[in-house]
């Protein structure tokens, strides 16, 4: 592990326990034993360290999750591709790590302009990936989106605020049906079906 990487997860858990705002670049120094000069030799700043932390997060949950395999895609449904996507990006938001680092941001996104930051890039990443699928099943005649724009940004809000709501009901000791997610996909395909959304165009 180099000396930045042993900073970022430091100040992982230091964010953890206190919180980003009220965390100081003395503690964070402090913590992986140097001086608060040399922590400016690796980030100029709290905000640029916070920043780095989450793309070097993203980058290491990234990794362990395997790549929609679209050189098979002929041969899967537009319901399988969607769900593997949207499978993938949950194993990827919820990693260990990830959640730590959601955690201390979706406490902080209203008063810290830092944290909003990154959710709304996190966000645009996802709605960038989904818009990109949406046009490749488009031209694989899958399904039929007249606006993959407008359809990325609403699958994605909506596959966000279902992982947030069962996150929420685990950590409040609720139950939570793990079919939601699926069932909404199965709905959204249903609704973009290339023969069933040519009917109701013609209707």
């Amino acid at each position: 592990m180099t000396k930045k990487e042993e900073i970022l997860l430091s100040t992982l858990d230091l964010a953890s326990k206190y919180g980003l705002k009220s965390l100081s670049m003395s503690q964070i120094a402090e913590s992986v034993g140097i001086r608060k000069p040399s922590l400016y030799n690796h980030f100029r700043s709290k905000e640029e360290l916070i920043q780095e932390m989450y793309e070097y997060l993203r980058s290491k949950s990234k990794q362990g999750v395997p790549d929609i395999p679209l050189e098979n895609i002929d041969a899967m449904s537009a319901y399988d591709i969607l769900l593997g996507a949207v499978t993938n990006y949950k194993k990827l938001a919820t990693s260990e790590d990830m959640l730590k680092f959601y955690s201390v941001i979706y406490s902080e996104r209203t008063t810290n302009p830092a944290a909003a930051q990154i959710l709304i890039e996190e966000t645009n990443k996802m709605i960038a990936a989904t818009k990109e699928l949406f046009n490749i099943l488009k031209a694989k005649n899958k399904l039929c989106i007249e606006d993959a724009e407008t359809a990325a940004i609403a699958f994605s809000l909506t596959v966000h605020s279902f992982i947030d709501f069962e996150l929420d009901c685990q950590k409040s000791y609720q139950d939570f049906d793990k079919d939601n997610l699926r069932r909404y996909i199965k709905w959204f395909c249903d609704q973009h079906e290339k023969e069933d959304y040519e009917e109701q165009k013609a209707n």
